[in-house]
Formats: structure tokens, sequence, C-alpha cells
């Protein structure tokens, strides 16, 4: 189907008991971190916080953080915390899974229907490498893979908690947090391709970048990226939201050199068995001075009219081949490190890309968290929410009474 449906995605992450006024939109995605420990009053809070925005469809994953929302890992740990009262995990995941507005996922996809006839599918996940004692952790790169090889195919949306190995997980611009990307991730991001990969986790990577991936990824260099775009927010003393066009239109005019929101390093990852190849670009010099964002009445304007010099039409346009989608729907969260199941394929709203640009070569990596780089263990200042504007297949309608998400069959119940 050529054309798509234009759709305003809201994103953030790793809000920790903060309860920021939003840019409005469409789709409001959170990915994790919702608390600083995951107690019932925190997770009330933020959970009432999230109902009272004025999105169509709220999709939401949980952190390391979020510790009673990790069934397993409470039992075994909630010792470790000095909480204000008992705390009962199943009453605390309650909160997300009855909730009538929001979708709650753990290592499961669902499909996404809007009254616009948009329709796209989502996968999201919690899980992080381990790294001392928190929830949703796995350790080693069998676990990683079990975790990770539950994305399905032509999925378009991926909500990890953990960013992916070199990309938005900070690490380019050498910050001091020894935490990084997940190189699993990074691996079945290249080989499934969505569109937009929204995370968190690691506060210094904040920031967008598209990543275009190599036609031939099983080369004997390993290497999975051909280049990466950064795109340059307007800067934190700017009244501007930072906002990143993935329209069609907006696409067409990267390739023709007259987007100025983007700089472009064009060397490969040369990621191969974990070992980690820098980016050799950082972001543009922008004001980095966090602070508290604006409303969601003030006015969006895009960060930029463009400055990819010298690189002409180098620009992948992003299309859609024919993909199905196999084995989506609801997992439990004590099947993160489980390997998949047997599944049945079938198509869905993302059999194609709904531009008609043929298949897909590049992600946008979003980190959205929230919550500023820590220092001294602490974070320090916030980061403002992105906003991506982007066009999905359009399938039909869906009333006003009836859920924005379908659940799909595949995954294990």
């Amino acid at each position: 189907m050529a054309g798509g449906r234009k759709t305003r995605v809201v994103c953030i992450s790793d809000t920790h008991n903060q309860t920021p006024k939003l840019p409005r939109g469409d789709v409001l995605i959170h990915a994790g971190d919702l608390t600083n420990q995951g107690s019932y009053s925190e997770l009330k809070k933020t959970v009432e916080w999230l109902e009272r925005q004025d999105f169509e469809a709220k999709i939401v994953v949980a952190g390391n953080h979020d510790i009673a929302l990790d069934g397993p890992f409470f039992r075994h740990n909630s010792q470790s915390w000095k909480w204000p009262s008992p705390q009962d995990a199943g009453m605390c995941r309650k909160l997300l899974t009855e909730s009538t507005s929001i979708t709650y996922l753990e290592n499961a996809a669902t499909q996404i229907r809007l009254t616009s006839g948009a329709c796209f599918t989502v996968f999201g996940s919690p899980c992080t490498p381990k790294q001392g004692t928190w929830a949703f952790q796995y350790a080693g790169n069998q676990e990683a893979e079990c975790v990770w090889s539950r994305i399905p195919d032509g999925v378009d949306v991926v909500v990890t908690h953990t960013p992916p190995k070199g990309h938005c997980d900070g690490t380019a611009e050498g910050l001091t947090d020894k935490r990084e990307g997940c190189p699993s991730l990074l691996k079945r991001l290249s080989q499934v391709r969505p569109k937009l990969n929204i995370c968190g986790h690691i506060h210094g990577g904040w920031g967008v970048e598209t990543v275009r991936w190599r036609l031939t990824p099983d080369d004997v260099s390993g290497n999975l990226v051909e280049d990466v775009a950064f795109w340059n927010e307007p800067g934190a003393s700017s009244k501007k939201l930072f906002l990143v066009d993935l329209t069609i239109k907006s696409r067409a005019g990267r390739s023709l050199g007259c987007d100025a929101s983007l700089t472009r390093q064009r060397k490969p990852d040369s990621l191969q068995d974990g070992t980690r190849g820098q980016p050799d670009a950082s972001l543009a010099p922008d004001d980095k001075t966090a602070h508290q964002p604006r409303s969601g009445g003030e006015r969006l304007v895009s960060s930029g009219r463009l400055a990819d010099a010298g690189l002409g039409n180098n620009e992948a346009l992003w299309g859609g081949g024919q993909a199905h989608v196999s084995g989506v729907g609801h997992g439990r969260p004590d099947e993160a490190t489980q390997g998949p199941d047997d599944r049945d394929e079938r198509g869905t709203c993302s059999d194609t890309d709904g531009d008609g640009q043929g298949a897909r070569t590049e992600t946008t990596v979003v980190n959205a968290a929230y919550l500023g780089p820590r220092v001294g263990g602490r974070a320090v200042g916030y980061h403002k929410p992105i906003v991506v504007d982007m066009e999905f297949t359009v399938v039909g309608t869906r009333t006003n009474d009836q859920p924005p998400h379908l659940e799909l069959d595949g995954l294990g119940s």
C-alpha cells in the first residue's frame, strides 16, 4: 500500500517518580524506570499521571528500578531495599496490567490501531544487561540472545529499557557511566530493522541517531552499520521541542541534502563478537544545560532545516518490503531469559512499511531518558521529551469504544 498516516509519537523514559508536562501527540511511549524502586505508592503516582495524559495510545515498559514489577526478582530480593511498608508485587503489577488506557509490555508484542486508521506493531522489553542487583536483568550473551530473539520479524517499533551498544548509550561521548548498551540487541535490530527503537536507562545517552544498516550485515568484517546520522536538538535553553521528522517528505528532503538537523558519520561500527568500534563523530555542540521542559501547549518547531554538507544523495530512503510478524503476544516476565516458543506466522499491519519505498534500511534510535546524566550517583538536571513524526500503514479505522491495542497470538500467555 502506498502512503501512510502521519502519527506523532512522544517518547520519554527514566522519569523516576517525576511527572513532567508532555507535548501533545497521538501515541505516548515510556521506556522504563517509572520509579526509583518500584513501590506501590511510587507506581500508583506514576500510573495515575500516565492515565491523565491525553494520548490515544500509551505504551509502557518497566525498567531495572521498577523492582516490584519483576515478580521472581522481587521475591528473592525484597529485603535488599527499605520499603515504606510491605509490598505486594501482584498489586503493583495490576496497576499497569489492569489499566484501561495503558498498554504494558514485558518481552511481548502487540498491534496498535488508531482511530485515524494508522496501524503498527510494537515489541516492548524491560530487560537490561546485568550490573548490580536490579530487576529485569540478564547475564551473558546466551541469555541476552534469548531475550532479543523474541523481537518479531517485521515489527515497526521496538521499546527497550536498554539502548543497543554504541548507539545512544553515551559511549561515543566518553562519559564516566560504566554501563553501555547491549550488543545482542544491536545485532537483533540489524536483522529486524524496525522503524524506531525507543530506549533509556543510560541517562547520558539521551538523544537520537538514525542508523543505516549494511545491506549484507553478515560480511566477514562483522560490521552491522553502514553509517549513522545524529539528530541535533535545538538546545536546552531553547523553547523549541526536540522534534524528529521521519515522514516521507522529510526523508526525501534529507536525501537531497536539505535537512540541517542532521550530522552524519559514515564509518560503520565494526561490531563483531561484542567488540565495540565507536563512531568517530559526536553530537553537534548544542547547549546541553538541562532544564525543565515546558508544557504540551507550546508550539512544536522543527529542530533544524539542514546540514548534511558533503553527503548529497547519501541519505537512505526508508522503505517497507513484505515482512511477516511472527510470534507476537503477551509473555510472562519470568520468560525473559527463556528461548522462544514455537510460533505461528501471520500477517499484521506491519506487513508493509506504508510508504512503498522498498526494503527497510534504517532504524532511528531514541534515548528518551528524562533525568539528566548521573554525577556522583545522582541525576543532574532534566532532558526534554523527544517527539517523533512518522507515518504508519493505514489498514482501516477503529471506533472510539474499541481499545487501541489488539493482542496477537503467538507467544506464551
